[in-house]
Order: C-alpha cells, then sequence, then structure tokens
C-alpha cells in the first residue's frame, strides 16, 4: 500500500496523504514533503473518471478541514510549494526538470484541495485555513493567501513557457480559475470579496498588464501539450521516495495531457490538445467580467480596453494605466482560427466592442473574410450551436457593420465552393451576398423555432446597416429577402385573422386577444424594417441590383396588401414607384421575355430612372450598446464555459446556483 498506488480509489488508503490530513504536524523542515510531491499517478482521462478521482478526494480534504485548525499542515503544503517557486525561474534556466516537477505536483496537491475547501467553506473561512499553523505567533506575519495569489501570478508572467514548464504554467492558470469558482456556487454577482481584494487592487494590480499579455499569448501561440519525451519520469534508483505511487506508474505531469483531472467526457490530448491556451482564455475572460470594486476599477478590463498593437509608434494623449502593446497580426490570426470556440468568439466581441486600437485593426484587414467566414459558419448551424454562442457572432457582425468601408468591401470579395453552405451549390458569391444570405436564414430559423425578439431585431440591424451599400447581390441573395418579406407576410396574415376570430367570438377563448395584438406588433414592426432595409437598397444602390428588382417584380402581389396600410404608407411609395417604373418598361418591351432580356431591362431602367422620384428617408444606423448590468448576462455566461469546457476542472452539478444547468 503507497508504494505502488496507481488507481484513484487507493487515495483514501495512502499513508502519506492520511499524515498530510491526520492529526500531527508536520515540520517544513521534515523530509516528508519531499516524498509527498515525489509522486507518480494514472490521471484520470475521462468524465467518469474525473468525477471519479474528485469523489476520492473530498473525503481527504474534510479530514484536513477538521485537523487543519490544529495542525496547519495545509499552510506548510503552501509554503513548500512557495519555498520552489522562488528557484522556478533558475531551474527552467537550468533544465531542472525535477525541481520543476515537484514544485507542479505541491501546486496540483494544492489545487485538489482547494476546489473542496471553496465548495465547503465562505471566503474568511478559507482565509483561516491558510492562516492556522503550529509556530510561534509573527513567525509567518505575511498572509499566506495574498502570498499564494500573488507567487501564482508572477509564476504566470515570469517563467517562459517550455516543454518542461507547460505542466506547471498550465496549473498556475487553473488555480486561479479555482479561487475565482466562489462565484459558481451564488446565484448573485459576487462584487466584493477577499479574492477580489487580493486581485484587483492587492500586489497582483503592478502585474496587471503583464499578466493580460501573457494570457493573450498564451492563446495567441496555440501551443500543445509536450510529448511524453519531454515529461519527466522519476526512476526508482534515482533514490527518490515516492508518495503516492512507484516509478511503474504514469506520472502525474500527465494530468492535463491526457485529458485533465476533471474533464468533460470526450476530451483528451487528441480533443483538445491546446489546455494552457485554452485555460488562458478562460482566465482571461473571468478577469475581464469581474465587476469593479466599491472604490476601484477592474484593471484587467482597463488593460483588454487600451493595448496596443507592437507597431503602434504614436504616443498616448492621455496616459492610460495598465496598457501594453502585443503583435495584433499574431491575435488577428489565432481569433480566426479559433472562433469554433464559444469562448474565442467571446473575446472577439469583447476586443471589439471594448478596444477600439484592436476595432480599427480588424476593419483594416484587407483579408476580412478568414474573420466573418468563421462567424456565418457559427450562424448557419443555428440549431448545433448554444444561443449565447450566435448572440455573440450576431453581435460582431453587427459591431462590424457600423463601419461602411466594412459593408462596402464585403461585396468586393468574392468566394468560391463554400464547403458548409448545403443548402445549394454557391460556386461563386460575393462575401456580402453570402452574409446576407446567412442572417436572413438565421431569421428565418429563429421565427419557425425559438422566436427570440432579441435575436431577430439584432439580425434586422446588421442588414440595415448594410443596406445602403448592398451591391451586386447574388441572385439568391435577393430571393431570399423577398423570401422573407413573404414569411413575414404569411404569418402577418395568419395572426390577424386569429385576432379577428378571437374578437368575432369564433372561438371559445378570447383571452388570447391581447397575445394576438402583441404577435401582430412585433411582426409589423419586423415587416416594417424590411420595407425599410428593401427602400434603403433601392434609394442608394439601384444600380447596382439587378437581381433585387428582378426579384421585388417577380413577387409584386406580396406588396399589395401593404399600400394602404397605416404604419406602412409612407414607406410604400417607393416600393410603389419602382415597381410600377420597372413593370412599365417590362411591358413596352414585349411579352413573353426570357430571363436575360427582362435582366436586360432592368439594367437599362434603374439608369433611366430619376432619383428625384424616390423619397428620401433617414439614413438607417443601429449601434450596439450594452445592457444595463451587462455582468448579469456575461459573469453567468463566462462561468457556465468555464464549467463545461475548463479542462482538467470538474465540479458537482449539484450546488451550482449561479446559472440553470440546462442553460446554453
Amino acid at each position: 500500500m503507497g508504494a505502488n498506488t496507481s488507481q484513484v480509489g487507493d487515495l483514501s488508503d495512502n499513508p502519506s496523504l492520511k499524515a498530510l490530513v491526520g492529526t500531527e504536524s508536520i515540520s517544513e523542515n521534515d523530509p516528508f514533503w519531499n516524498q509527498l510531491i515525489s509522486f507518480t499517478f494514472i490521471s484520470p482521462t475521462n468524465s467518469g473518471e474525473s468525477k471519479f478521482m474528485e469523489e476520492a478526494v473530498i473525503p481527504l480534504a474534510k479530514i484536513l478541514i477538521e485537523n487543519n485548525p490544529r495542525t496547519g499542515n495545509f499552510g506548510a503544503l503552501v509554503r513548500i510549494f512557495l519555498g520552489r517557486t522562488k528557484e522556478l525561474k533558475i531551474s527552467t534556466e537550468c533544465q531542472d526538470q525535477l525541481f520543476i516537477w515537484q514544485a507542479h505536483n505541491a501546486l496540483f496537491m494544492i489545487r485538489c484541495l482547494l476546489k473542496v475547501f471553496i465548495r465547503e467553506m465562505s471566503e474568511e473561512e478559507l482565509h483561516q485555513q491558510f492562516s492556522y499553523q503550529e509556530r510561534a505567533p509573527g513567525s509567518w506575519s505575511e498572509d499566506l493567501l495574498e502570498e499564494l495569489l500573488s507567487s501564482l501570478v508572477h509564476l504566470i508572467v515570469e517563467v517562459p513557457l517550455l516543454d518542461i514548464t507547460y505542466s506547471i504554467l498550465f496549473e498556475a492558470v487553473t488555480i486561479l480559475l479555482v479561487f475565482f469558482s466562489y462565484q459558481l456556487f451564488h446565484k448573485d454577482i459576487l462584487r466584493d470579496g477577499l479574492i477580489y481584494q487580493h486581485i484587483l487592487k492587492g500586489r497582483c494590480v503592478c502585474l496587471t498588464s503583464r499578466l493580460v499579455k501573457t494570457l493573450l499569448y498564451n492563446f495567441i501561440r496555440q501551443e500543445k501539450c509536450p510529448p511524453s519525451t519531454h515529461i519527466f519520469e522519476p526512476k526508482a534508483e534515482g533514490g527518490l521516495l515516492y508518495g503516492l505511487a512507484s516509478g511503474v506508474a504514469s506520472s502525474l505531469w500527465n494530468v492535463f495531457t491526457l485529458g485533465g483531472a476533471g474533464s468533460r467526457a470526450g476530451i483528451d490530448q487528441d480533443h483538445d490538445p491546446l489546455p494552457l491556451s485554452n485555460q488562458s482564455l478562460m482566465l482571461l475572460l473571468v478577469l475581464a467580467n469581474l465587476t469593479d470594486g466599491p472604490d476601484w476599477p477592474n484593471p484587467y478590463r482597463q488593460a483588454i480596453t487600451c493595448f496596443r498593437n507592437t507597431q503602434d509608434t504614436s504616443s498616448l494623449p492621455v496616459e492610460q494605466p495598465h496598457t501594453f502593446q502585443i503583435n495584433f497580426n499574431s491575435l488577428y490570426t489565432a481569433l480566426c482560427e479559433q472562433q469554433r470556440s464559444d469562448q474565442a468568439t467571446l473575446l472577439l466581441y469583447t476586443l471589439l466592442h471594448q478596444n477600439t486600437n484592436m476595432r480599427t485593426y480588424v476593419l483594416s484587414r484587407t483579408d476580412m473574410d478568414n474573420l466573418v467566414l468563421p462567424i456565418l459558419e457559427i450562424l448557419y448551424h443555428v440549431e448545433e450551436r448554444n444561443s449565447h454562442h450566435v448572440y455573440m457572432a450576431l453581435i460582431i457582425l453587427l459591431i462590424l457593420t457600423e463601419d461602411d468601408a466594412f459593408n462596402r468591401s464585403i461585396h468586393e470579395v468574392v468566394l468560391k465552393n463554400i464547403s458548409w453552405y448545403t443548402e445549394r451549390s454557391l460556386t461563386e458569391i460575393s462575401l456580402g451576398s453570402l452574409l446576407i444570405l446567412v442572417v436572413i436564414r438565421t431569421i428565418q430559423f429563429n421565427m419557425t423555432r425559438t422566436r427570440d425578439k432579441y435575436l431577430h431585431t439584432n439580425c434586422l440591424a446588421a442588414l440595415a446597416n448594410m443596406s445602403a451599400q448592398f451591391r451586386c447581390l447574388h441572385q439568391y441573395a435577393a430571393q431570399r429577402i423577398i423570401s422573407l418579406f413573404a414569411l413575414l407576410s404569411k404569418k402577418h396574415n395568419k395572426v390577424l385573422e386569429q385576432a379577428t376570430q378571437s374578437l368575432r367570438g369564433r372561438q371559445e377563448d378570447s383571452t388570447a386577444l391581447p397575445d394576438y395584438a402583441q404577435d401582430l406588433s412585433v411582426i409589423e414592426e419586423v415587416i416594417r424594417m424590411m420595407l425599410e432595409i428593401i427602400n434603403s437598397c433601392l434609394c442608394n444602390s439601384l444600380h447596382h441590383n439587378p437581381n433585387l428588382v428582378y426579384a421585388l417584380l417577380y413577387k409584386r402581389e406580396l406588396f399589395e396588401q401593404f399600400r394602404t396600410h397605416p404604419s406602412f404608407q409612407d414607406i410604400m411609395q417607393n416600393l410603389d414607384t419602382v415597381i410600377g417604373f420597372f413593370s412599365q418598361r417590362l411591358e413596352q418591351a414585349g411579352s413573353d421575355l426570357s430571363v436575360e432580356r427582362v435582366q436586360e431591362v432592368i439594367m437599362k431602367g434603374a439608369q433611366a430612372l430619376p432619383k428625384d422620384r424616390l423619397k428620401k428617408f433617414p439614413e438607417l444606423k443601429f449601434k450596439y450598446v450594452e445592457e444595463d448590468q451587462p455582468e448579469d448576462f456575461f459573469i453567468p455566461y463566462v462561468w457556465s464555459l468555464v464549467f463545461n469546457s475548463g479542462v482538467g476542472l470538474h465540479w458537482s452539478p449539484h450546488g451550482i446556483e449561479l446559472f440553470s444547468m440546462d442553460s446554453g
């Protein structure tokens, strides 16, 4: 027992662990500590094993909670780790794998225990667990909790990312996530607290810009786990004593390499080969979304708001706190490559919304399709995505379409054979037309499935922003615009009929009348928006869009019922003018016209239609503005991502208060 421990279920019987959590205080100079952190272990590789390991650790941690006030062994373990962190940079330079391996093991043990502590006790009680000690009062006068947090941040920003340091850097990022996991167990947003104060205004603040920059570069670099040849595997003949296992078991260094102590089902090195990149992004999002304190702003949000491109040599007009420079080209490339994940899309949203330098840079790119296509693919597979991911993708498009140069340039980018667009073959289409197709498809999906007003409002706002710049719309895109209007018209008539029947008493239950009125109001609002989008295109770029005119003429009967409707009369005047003008030109051209001949007549007519015959309307422009108290949305969203996608982390769903377990 002990010498050959290789299974999770054996942990509770391990003599070294029993001594750690037991009733006897262990001196920090005792060889026991070197034995304890020189272990190897067969790590869990799937969700079931992760849960099993957590269940094995919980009873040990609870015993330690009971005995630690008298023994102070948890604080001693923390100080053992802190003592080794002071030598990590030297160990890295000297390629001292043994020392780094032991420091990693100590940190992993702290994380496993800490995770249970946070679930079982308040922050004040947690702080006491760090404070208990047998030593004489005053011998350790510093705040051990703050010392650990500060050392973790120093470790992340100062230790270089190499094969031999990958695991300890991953563990340092992960344990910071664990510290903040108090939020999972509270329904209300945490706006203050001991850990918040240490991270937001304590000794860590001076490292804010370096921490944000390091986490961003971890995301940018996308470094995979080092191969097993770089993993330190101690030899029995080396004289090491193993606290948990012998050399025949695989190293605990592999905890994250093989999927992590708490990884979700199906995640292993083959499926998620970038644990440090993923975990760093998670921590960055958690830090960015911490609420401001009572008398201090969130410094990490400040850093994200103001960082600049390394190629930007201009001086700052006003000194900005926590600013730094980073390679925007590398960041842009990583963002383009990683949009399949919720967290990367959320990062893109955060940067576009909050950092004007990054937004300006993105909008200046000539390869915008590399970024927009992954966003469109998210929307195209809307039924497979959670609602939050779809929202973020839509808001990103809305932010981009606020820029007129973007709206013009996307019609100049020609794409060939979009493989993920399977409804029909698109051998050649502009990025602008594809964007229109996908956004309209999203609206139609929403109207038939979820009926989320927020979603289709953002879709329509993006289309409206683009409408004045529509150029050479693809035939299919023009048809989809009119087909959406046809769908709206059909729904409008159906609801109107139901409301009329209810009013006349043809239905037994007439209490639904207010609901019909509300539904009708929403549909008419959307119809009005669609008419304004079509009108904007006709007024600003009629001669560039013969396909839209063709589709409009082909389905002209759809618009007849709205001519006299008080909500649409003004906007319908322009559509009537265009429909009437081109209908007359086609009649003059003769009967039985071919498609090509019709298009020719439309092209010539577009040049001949006097612009002053169309009434001017205010420019359609919508700007994204966050809701009041955005943290009520973003903090539960971020933590749902950590809960579902954090590598090496497992939480029992029981006791999670921040979000419902079926929330998307």
